[in-house]
């Protein structure tokens, strides 16, 4: 499976369609087989769409055939349940959603189909993607691709599992608090927030608006860089990085780390070192996020779905949690926040003025087992919620790009690392991020080859 053609990355994958090396028609017909095989155990699709694939792979190779390019033709590129598909379902994940039949594209959709993607699927989300873990009442959990008894994160766990296990050459997510970059570290892939606002998803589904963006979840940042392009209507022009004043931050506002983890990122920030950037260990100033993060959230979501606690037995526990929490929100507390979030930008931006980019760890620990969240870290005990998963979404409150590499594993999972640059800055992170890159030349064969014409579900990965 190493070389299976939804491993090239994307421009290899497109050049070998331009030249005839490869039809996207019989990658589609492969995939689709994959799909009907594979996707019983990973639960990575809640709706397969396998006519939709075909249909478009095939109007992929008349283009081919008339000369035609697009960034995207012919790739398979997997939606995330939270984007409208004309024509199709939008579960959002919830009992609450099903039959509802979109009549649109939303804008990020729209995008892909114009840059010539082939859409095999929807993939799954937790209920209204209001969970670091892809848990539901549609169906079974989505599994980790490194381990299916694992989940993958959340909220766009279907994707990174549809990458993960060769079922996609790239994924549709979006990032309102981590969801991209949270699955993207416990599947072993890229992930990319863009900046906050420029990629707007017209006509879209609504909730944590002041702080999601669409982005994708890839095997590589070149295949990131592409999918970013379409999505924000703009270029990143790639550029060799120059030396940089990178701020390494162990462990933000103090929060406990798996020492594994601690030590892949203290491998990452000397690596760094290595390429000849300045990396200076120090705090960065994100205390205060969640005082801004939880109000707003929860006043987005009992404002477009207050009304659902008329019927609690459709909801997951979670999303009952949440709505309840809504209904005891002050407007004073939302002013509050409100009024805080420019200041908390201003605060990152002068920061980002010191230093011209961010590292810390994306999660605190590897990818642990269903239901299973961790209640300690490192010896000192955790909160449920944000436990695990405390380092995005301060950069979700201060609307900076943020990418996720996969830079180590430990007992056969893998380790995320995240860097941040200032606001508008994407192209310039994405630059870092990809000689940094090249520098780690993370090793996926283990994955992929467990993923290889497997007939029934993968056995554990064995410890390296």
């Amino acid at each position: 499976m190493a070389d299976h053609p939804l491993h090239r990355p994307i421009r290899e994958l497109t050049d070998a369609y331009a030249r005839g090396d490869l039809s996207p028609v019989d990658v589609t017909e492969d995939l689709i087989e994959r799909i009907d095989r594979l996707n019983p155990q990973v639960h990575a699709y809640v709706t397969a769409l396998p006519e939709l694939a075909r249909a478009q792979a095939a109007g992929a190779a008349e283009r081919y055939r008339r000369g035609d390019r697009a960034p995207l033709l012919g790739v398979p590129v997997s939606i995330k349940d939270a984007f409208h598909l004309a024509d199709t379902e939008t579960t959002l994940g919830s009992l609450t959603q099903r039959g509802r039949i979109a009549r649109s594209d939303s804008g990020v959709v729209a995008r892909l189909r114009a840059a010539g993607a082939v859409m095999p699927g929807k993939t799954n989300v937790p209920e209204f993607c209001q969970s670091a873990t892809s848990d539901n009442l549609l169906g079974p959990d989505t599994g980790n691709p490194w381990d299916i008894a694992r989940t993958p994160g959340g909220s766009s766990g279907g994707a990174a599992a549809s990458v993960g296990a060769g079922l996609a050459a790239i994924a549709l997510g979006s990032d309102g608090g981590g969801s991209i970059r949270i699955p993207a570290a416990f599947c072993g892939l890229v992930g990319f927030k863009p900046s906050t606002g420029i990629c707007p998803d017209e006509r879209g589904f609504r909730a944590m608006t002041d702080f999601v963006t669409a982005g994708p979840l890839a095997w590589t940042v070149d295949d990131a860089r592409i999918m970013g392009e379409v999505l924000a209507e703009t270029r990143f022009a790639r550029s060799a990085s120059p030396k940089l004043r990178i701020a390494y931050c162990a462990r933000p506002e103090g929060r406990p780390v798996d020492p594994a983890v601690a030590d892949t990122l203290a491998a990452v920030a000397a690596t760094l070192s290595d390429l000849g950037h300045e990396v200076v260990e120090c705090t960065v100033p994100v205390d205060g996020w969640n005082e801004i993060f939880g109000p707003l959230v929860l006043d987005d979501e009992l404002r477009e779905r207050g009304h659902l606690l008329e019927r609690p037995d459709l909801l997951t526990p979670y999303e009952r949690s949440t709505l309840r929490a809504a209904t005891k929100l002050r407007s004073a507390d939302v002013a509050r926040a409100r009024g805080s979030l420019t200041d908390f930008r201003l605060r990152i931006d002068g920061f980002l003025h010191r230093f011209d980019a961010v590292l810390t760890p994306t999660v605190a620990t590897v990818a642990f087992p269903h239901g299973e969240r961790p209640k300690s870290i490192d010896g000192v005990d955790v909160d449920w919620l944000w436990g695990a998963f405390p380092f995005t979404s301060p950069f979700n409150v201060a609307g900076t790009p943020a990418i996720t590499l996969p830079a180590g594993t430990s007992d056969g999972l893998p380790i995320g690392a995240q860097l941040v640059t200032a606001r508008g800055r994407d192209a310039d992170l994405l630059n870092l991020a990809e000689s940094l890159e090249a520098a780690l030349d993370f090793d996926y064969t283990p994955l992929r080859d467990r993923w290889a014409d497997q007939p029934t579900a993968p056995q554990p990965v064995p410890v390296p």
